[in-house]
């Protein structure tokens, strides 16, 4: 018989249990720690630059051109994409459940390369850039300088050469934004002075990029050389300009009278930001932002712990007037949430083993379903591993569930050998040996019972299925594991340490003993009652079974009426505040708004800090776009209902909503980040007929208003910006050749003088950095500059 076996072996009983006992904790310390497992589809995010071109030119220039070649990826599923007016693009292309996310980034890339020569130069200079998805942030890493001496740009340009590179080498992170921008050599063209030489912007371009540049000289001496040859030298050619002192003098024109046109004739050069488009703030002091991404399949708490050493690491080689800080961190509510979950699990095992010591009456035999629950559990952890799972609530949730069943096996093993014991007077080694061949089939039909009925929800399609998945496989495992271990380790422990008992409670003498006997006089009261009550019930089962059947409506009239969700709404410890300004609108005019925002959360009394980021959102980029993140204090510290993160947001929404110039939303993040950046769900219109961009859009806002007057929608909110305003410039191209003015030229003075014209690439500090070329702000602020 298999339990004989390990009746006369226990030292191999226990030499199983120890195995699994050592491979569990191993695996514990492998496996990721996360507060849900991974539900969403993978993905990937596709982003180029078009600097000065409206989102029309983008979708038809470079989107259109994209999309089709995406088709056909193994396991795409859809794409969606954005072009937006700032001159950028992107495209997430999703991909089915269990595809591998790194092979589908390599023929993606794949594909691209075969579009690329279509693209317009400016975007292949530009780069294309294919990233893994992710729409949240781990944590936002804050530079900043309390005495004011650095500026925002000195804080982003120190963040992206001296730390992203470092933190992107950190285990677990998948990717690091910066909330900034580095230096770039920034040549600010005088369009009046350049057509006072009778010049244009293309030019000053050219100029610029034949004289900044760099090329290998070849050798002297080098081989094959003369028989007498006695020196091999390297030719250095003119390196890349650095000093804007030196940008300055590139020889536009040279006269024949032996004068020049110098750049610093037609403009001002200095050493300014790469992209203006984007500031970030920190208690509304400037700040550079690192935005850190976690990789897939990461640990999450292990990854911000080990972003906080390194950045403690560099932070002994910053600048004086520079400190670091983690004002938006969402590892802490994952931490939270794993221990409360831990803390439950704990207080299970303790209420389990009291309640088999009351009812066994026996400390050897309660100490033995009491060893049998850790092991049963680490096994269910090697499982985990095993599988690629991780740790997270539901699989420590269905950890929790599964104790009351684990010790179910070992008490029919216990309770049968001490009942064969009590009544036939055999050794605990006999009694053990009749036990098990009473009762290994009734094990084996157990097992087999529960582990068909939690098994089945590891089959679930979709979203449903990946969140219940981890939590039918861990009950399984540790079911299984339970009745491994009733078979071996548990027969073996009751051989070697029971002893014949003569009943329960009556042989203890003292206090204990007479605790024991009154609950054994009481329980043996309530059952002959409670045997008495059921004779009566059987007596009369059509009454009884009206009873069952009214329990019945009622449940399931209770099931329909109860409101329904997802996952419930949690207070995370932070909120996300989204800011649209008219379509249209200045960064200066978005700039008060937040500050407005700023001065109403830093008023609070839970609110701890307040990151606001302006021209991008989760919902779009642009100057009229903006984000908060308000960080909430210690759960702790803001107890009750009212200090609630949701009712925080609620009075938010309230007090927000009278600033008038902009739409600006309060926003509890989503249960699941992976599954949208908030709560609620997004609504996609198409336009399948080719109606066009005006129909669609009318569609839209009837859509939306009859979607505010549903009383099951709240906070109904278009989810992107708005169109922004255009200026069309009309061409009379049969003038234009008349004045032998090429239509190209006119396009790219165009681009270059309100847009921004890249050139090439200048060295500092170790770093490849961009030179750029752009009309001075005061010529590119009406329309009639365009026409000037």
């Amino acid at each position: 018989m298999f339990a004989r076996f390990f009746i006369d072996r226990p030292v191999f009983a226990i030499v199983i249990a120890l195995a699994i006992t050592i491979a569990g904790i191993l695996a514990v310390r492998s496996l990721p720690i996360e507060q849900y497992p991974s539900v969403a589809p993978p993905s990937l995010t596709i982003s180029a630059a078009y600097p000065g071109a409206d989102a029309e030119t983008l979708e038809q220039n470079v989107t259109a051109v994209i999309e089709p070649e995406l088709n056909g990826v193994e396991g795409f599923l859809y794409m969606s994409s954005t072009s937006s007016s700032n001159g950028s693009v992107s495209i997430t292309v999703t991909f089915e459940s269990g595809t591998n996310i790194d092979v589908a980034q390599m023929e993606v890339q794949n594909r691209l390369s075969r579009v690329e020569a279509r693209l317009p130069e400016e975007v292949r200079r530009q780069g294309i850039q294919v990233n893994q998805a992710s729409s949240g942030f781990l944590m936002i890493v804050a530079l900043t300088s309390p005495g004011g001496t650095l500026s925002a740009l000195d804080l982003g340009n120190y963040a992206n050469t001296r730390i992203i590179d470092q933190l992107r080498r950190v285990p677990g992170v998948g990717d690091v934004r910066l909330f900034g921008s580095e230096y770039a050599m920034r040549i600010w063209l005088d369009p009046e002075r350049l057509a006072s030489f009778n010049m244009s912007p293309a030019e000053a371009l050219a100029a610029v990029q034949e004289q900044n540049s760099q090329s290998a000289g070849g050798q002297i001496g080098g081989q094959p050389s003369l028989p007498n040859q006695q020196l091999n030298a390297t030719i250095i050619t003119q390196r890349r300009l650095t000093t804007p002192e030196e940008f300055g003098q590139i020889i536009l024109r040279a006269n024949p009278d032996g004068s020049a046109v110098r750049l610093a004739d037609v403009a001002q050069v200095e050493l300014g930001a790469q992209s203006y488009e984007s500031t970030s703030r920190l208690n509304r002091n400037p700040m550079g932002g690192m935005a850190i991404q976690l990789a897939t399949g990461a640990n999450a708490l292990e990854t911000a712990e080990a972003v906080k050493q390194r950045m403690a690491e560099l932070e002994k080689d910053f600048p004086e007037d520079m400190t670091w800080r983690v004002p938006y961190d969402t590892s802490p509510f994952i931490q939270i949430s794993v221990e409360s979950v831990l803390h439950t699990l704990i207080e299970a095992v303790v209420l389990v083993f009291l309640v088999m010591y009351l009812f066994l009456q026996n400390l050897r035999a309660t100490i033995i379903p009491t060893i049998v629950v850790p092991v049963a559990l680490l096994g269910a952890c090697v499982g985990l591993a095993a599988l690629g799972y991780s740790i997270n609530v539901l699989s420590l949730f269905a950890m929790v569930l599964a104790i009351g069943i684990l010790v179910d096996d070992a008490i029919v093993v216990i309770e049968n050998v001490e009942r064969i014991m009590t009544e036939e007077g055999l050794s605990p080694r006999e009694a053990t040996y009749k036990a098990m061949g009473q009762i290994v089939g009734a094990i084996i039909g157990i097992t087999l019972v529960l582990v068909a009925v939690f098994i089945p929800m590891a089959f679930f399609p979709g979203t449903v299925g990946g969140i219940y998945r981890q939590f039918s496989i861990t009950l399984a495992l540790s079911i299984a594991f339970s009745a491994l271990l009733a078979l071996t380790l548990t027969p073996a422990l009751c051989a070697l340490m029971l002893k014949p008992t003569h009943g329960h409670g009556e042989q203890k003498q003292g206090l204990l003993g007479r605790f024991f006997g009154g609950f054994n006089r009481w329980f043996g009261r309530t059952t002959d009652r409670y045997q008495s009550r059921i004779g009566s019930l059987v007596r009369r089962p059509l009454r009884w079974m009206a009873v069952y059947a009214l329990l019945t409506a009622v449940v399931a009239w209770l099931f329909t009426s109860l409101p329904s969700s997802f996952l419930p709404e949690e207070d995370q410890g932070f909120l996300i505040t989204v800011i649209q300004a008219p379509p249209g609108a200045t960064q200066q005019r978005t700039l008060a708004v937040v500050e407005q925002a700023e001065d109403y959360y830093l008023s609070q009394p839970q609110v701890d800090g307040v990151i606001g980021i302006l021209g991008f959102s989760f919902f779009g980029s642009g100057q009229n776009a903006a984000m908060m993140f308000i960080d909430l204090k210690d759960w702790d510290e803001r107890p009750g209902t009212e200090n609630h993160a949701s009712t925080v947001a609620g009075k938010a929404m309230g007090a927000l909503a009278q600033i008038k110039e902009a739409m600006i939303f309060a926003l509890s993040p989503p249960a699941i980040p992976e599954l949208g950046t908030a709560s609620g769900f997004s609504f996609r219109l198409q336009d399948r007929t080719g109606q066009g961009h005006a129909a669609l859009i009318a569609a839209q806002n009837q859509l939306l208003g009859l979607a505010a007057q549903s009383p099951v929608l709240s906070g109904v909110r278009p989810e992107g910006l708005q169109d922004s305003p255009q200026v069309r410039v009309l061409v009379d191209r049969i003038q234009a050749r008349a004045l032998g003015v090429n239509i190209g030229d006119i396009n790219n003075t165009l681009a270059i003088a309100f847009g921004s014209g890249y050139a090439n690439d200048f060295n500092r500090e170790g770093r490849v950095l961009r030179v750029l070329l752009q009309a001075e702000a005061a010529q590119r602020m009406t329309p009639t500059d365009i026409l000037d």
